[in-house]
């Protein structure tokens, strides 16, 4: 029996039916409104708004170290020159 695919989509980013189907409707106008592909962009646009959020969610812990490491190297700058 393969795993569950609902069980990955549980733990990551949450993203409402209406944020996926107002992306869904913008990838269908923008190829030209095309008959018999619902479930195709309503795909593409849910795995694009998840890329966003994990990219965002990457970004701000990259920010959240350089922060980090920025406030450590200045404290050792400072003790250093005492």
């Amino acid at each position: 029996m393969s795993p569950d695919p609902c069980a990955a989509c549980a733990t990551g980013p949450k993203i409402s039916h209406a944020e996926i189907r107002e992306r869904a409707y913008d990838l269908w106008d923008r190829n030209h409104r095309p008959d018999g592909y619902a479930l195709e962009f309503w795909l593409m646009a849910e795995r694009e708004l998840m890329a966003e959020r994990r990219g965002s969610s990457a970004r701000q812990i990259a920010r959240s170290i350089l922060s980090e490491t920025s406030e450590n190297y200045q404290m050792m700058v400072l003790s250093t020159t005492k």
